[in-house]
């Protein structure tokens, strides 16, 4: 089974170029991966649905 890391909201602002609050405003209307709770102040997002976004955006879907 893959490794499969969790990334934080800094490492996912850097990968996708957004600003955070367009990365919420993307979850909000279903576009862009829902975060998961790490910790009562902590959100992670799985790598994997990152870089799926990311090879979609690239293949011409639009955000």
């Amino acid at each position: 089974m893959a490794h499969n890391r969790i990334i934080r909201m800094k490492e996912v602002i850097q990968r996708v170029g957004l600003s955070r609050s367009n990365i919420y405003q993307s979850i909000q209307t279903g576009c862009f991966p829902k975060q998961f709770a790490l910790g009562s102040r902590a959100v992670g997002w799985l790598e994997e649905e990152i870089n799926q976004w990311i090879a979609d955006r690239r293949n011409g879907g639009a955000l």
